[in-house]
């Protein structure tokens, strides 16, 4: 298995919103979450790091192809997609059905095989 991790700021004043948007998440539209990364061929996992610079979200992906899951979820036209991602920009600022050029990340170091960068 792969494994993807992304970073996303919440924007200033957002973090009560942010937690209200996981709680709908873990409650009334778990199903559907968990159903959207069946489809994706992942597992997310999600996590709130607070630092004296602001609030982030780390999210990392598990599965065969992360980052192709990655883009799959966010180009779905579901429902619940749609509903996701409008949260993500009012919560983050991004809009991430804008396409992108590149990997949202980059594995540089782990700790179980060579470096992953040589630059």
């Amino acid at each position: 298995m792969a494994l993807m991790a992304v970073a996303f700021p919440i924007s200033p004043g957002k973090t009560a919103a942010w937690r209200s948007f996981m709680a709908e998440i873990a409650g009334p539209r778990h199903a559907e979450f968990a159903a959207s990364r069946r489809r994706a061929g992942v597992q997310e996992r999600t996590f709130l790091q607070q630092t004296p610079m602001g609030d982030l979200v780390i999210v990392t992906l598990e599965g065969d192809d992360p980052a192709r899951s990655f883009g799959q979820m966010i180009g779905a036209t579901d429902p619940f997609t749609t509903w996701f991602l409008e949260r993500v920009k009012d919560i983050h600022g991004l809009d991430l059905s804008a396409p992108m050029t590149g990997s949202p990340s980059e594995l540089v170091i782990d700790s179980e095989r060579a470096p992953a960068l040589a630059r």
